[in-house]
């Protein structure tokens, strides 16, 4: 099934109208996190898009309106795209942002890099579902599914004892922007077992959130799996893991991703010191 633009898409959507002035422009970035806005006329039509490069050209020129400056016309989608080929368009021409119109060229939404990255990531997610279940199956003799839903953050029950605070941090800061992907969680009983994803639902927690998305297993024969421990609920109880409370924040050391960025950026250094 096609992976639409609408579905990954911002609706609320920052925007600078063609009268507005490079200074006002200039303000407006500098209070935000964007590198460039799209531009409209007073009908919210799409007439343009002003980058951070375009407005330090003109700096100098701070009352000029946006209309003067901007080249006409600019890159853009339709919600009904597929977002794969948003990206490839979004890639060839290092675009950070895409303006989302419908088909009169009113702006309805835009896509950022950011959007595109978590399309992937959300995608990538069944597939580890898919694998556990089919670990599950052979390992028991019994038949699993999965869904998509909500999981109730109090009540998982961790099966990883360590966290690293780097990591930790990064999870916060995805979250914060809207980037959720699901974690993956065996549902026995009462019990909601959190098999991967321990920072995302950490610091899920950390920030008050009580619900997070989810790839759900069940076994199909409930009673029967209920009789069985599994490597996970033993791994739980070996170290006495029952609440994300239990789990323990490195503060000390990277989690590996990160570390073995630091060691090549310490490699990297060490040679340059070599060779000068």
């Amino acid at each position: 099934m096609t992976v639409t633009v609408r579905e990954y898409m911002v609706l609320e959507v920052e925007h600078l109208a063609r009268t507005t002035t490079v200074g006002e422009a200039i303000d407006k970035l500098l209070r935000g996190r964007h590198h460039g806005l799209p531009v409209t006329d007073p009908e919210n039509r799409l007439v343009g898009f002003v980058s951070a490069k375009e407005l330090l050209r003109h700096a100098d020129r701070r009352d000029r309106p946006l209309s003067d400056i901007i080249r006409p016309g600019t890159y853009r989608a339709t919600p009904e795209m597929a977002i794969d080929d948003v990206a490839r368009i979004m890639f060839r021409f290092g675009l950070r942002d895409l303006p989302i119109t419908d088909e009169d060229r009113h702006l309805v939404g835009v896509v950022s890099n950011l959007d595109i990255v978590r399309s992937h990531f959300e995608r990538a997610s069944p597939a580890k579902a898919e694998t556990l279940r089919h670990l599950l199956s052979e390992r028991y003799q019994l038949t699993f599914s999965f869904r998509r839903g909500l999981v109730p953050i109090a009540t998982l029950r961790p099966t990883q004892w360590k966290v690293f605070e780097d990591e930790l941090e990064g999870r916060r800061y995805e979250l914060e922007r809207g980037f959720a992907e699901p974690v993956l969680v065996v549902q026995k009983g009462e019990q909601w077992i959190l098999v991967d994803g321990h920072h995302r639902a950490l610091a899920a927690q950390e920030m008050g959130l009580q619900q997070l998305q989810a790839f759900i297993l069940t076994c199909d024969k409930p009673h029967e799996f209920a009789a069985i421990e599994t490597g996970f609920e033993r791994l739980a109880r070996e170290h006495q893991l029952r609440a994300l409370s239990d789990i323990q924040i490195d503060r000390t050391a990277h989690h590996p991703l990160l570390e073995v960025t630091t060691q090549l950026l310490r490699r990297f250094e060490t040679d340059e010191e070599r060779s000068s």
